[in-house]
């Protein structure tokens, strides 16, 4: 009785993150299919790998042989395929990126541009979006996102360790006002507040020596663009509370000024993020490699 790759693949998917659910965001299919197919092996193998309750999966005895035998077949595989793969030099095909435009931002330069000069055969391809998106259903390779914000089922790794957010307003604003000094002083002042992509708004965070202070920022200009706020802030039409890499240029120029530094600690930082799988494709590991060797580059130069 034959067993194909694909049907393997699928047993170990679920196995490995005991649910149906899960794997088929792995593997690119419906939960409902992933169990028919998985249900289609049992019944022609005559045994049952999986003890299914409405709560949750857990492999039978019999599964558990089962798997622990095809394992270590399935890691050689994978591991002939990216060796392949690699030293021939045959990183292509899309890789396909969501992240938040801020994101984007931050990372085109240093990151993704510089992955596009290493590996020209593979076309790039980021879509951005403020809102957190089901990266494996809408077909992409991996996210970028906050770590906070990262999908629990998901790997992690980090890019940028840390960021931080800061209040500023032009010298024009801040002529015939007086600067805030504790976060509460805000709300004598015309902010420019942020529309989330929930559809909320934001409530401006500060914290200072464990004490943290969430402010309904005040204002009559509500934005949903970072970019949009960082322009009405040049313009003078209110305070925004945006993130330090977008403003330091035109904090530098004069332009804009810093106000609660104190009150704004840098918080968790940019990871990328995928599905765990068996097999990786060689242009998200190239990128994967390419985050932590400028990891190591940074974690390098701090030491020094």
């Amino acid at each position: 009785m034959k067993a194909s790759l694909a049907e393997l693949e699928a047993i170990a998917s679920v196995a490995r993150h005991g649910g149906f659910r899960a794997a088929a965001r792995e593997l690119g299919m419906s939960s409902s299919a992933l169990s028919h197919a998985v249900a289609a092996l049992e019944e022609r193998l005559s045994v049952r790998i999986f003890n299914r309750t409405t709560r949750s999966v857990t492999l039978s005895e019999a599964g558990e042989r089962f798997v622990a035998d095809i394992g270590p077949a399935l890691a050689a595989i994978d591991r002939a395929i990216e060796d392949a793969g690699m030293k021939s030099g045959s990183v292509s095909g899309v890789l396909r990126l969501n992240m938040a435009p801020g994101a984007a931002r931050i990372l085109l330069v240093s990151l993704i541009l510089e992955y596009r000069r290493r590996y020209p055969d593979v076309e790039i391809e980021i879509v951005t979006d403020n809102a957190l998106v089901d990266v494996i259903g809408k077909g992409f390779d991996a996210g970028i996102r906050l770590a906070e914000a990262v999908p629990t089922d998901m790997v992690a790794i980090p890019i940028v360790s840390t960021l931080r957010s800061l209040v500023v307003g032009s010298p024009g604003y801040f002529s015939d006002r007086p600067r805030p000094l504790v976060p509460a002083d805000l709300l004598q002042h015309r902010c420019i507040r942020a529309r989330m992509a929930s559809g909320r708004l934001y409530r401006w965070e500060f914290e200072r020596h464990g004490q943290t202070m969430l402010i309904d920022a005040p204002g009559t200009l509500t934005l949903d663009a970072s970019d949009l706020m960082l322009s009405a802030a040049l313009e003078g039409a209110g305070l925004a509370y945006i993130s330090e890499s977008s403003i330091a240029d035109h904090v530098a120029a004069g332009r804009l000024v810093t106000v609660l530094e104190d009150w704004s600690p840098p918080y968790p930082g940019l990871s990328l993020y995928f599905a765990q799988r068996r097999q990786m494709p060689a242009r998200l590991r190239a990128l994967i490699d390419l985050i932590r060797e400028q990891n190591a580059a940074r974690d390098k130069q701090m030491r020094d």
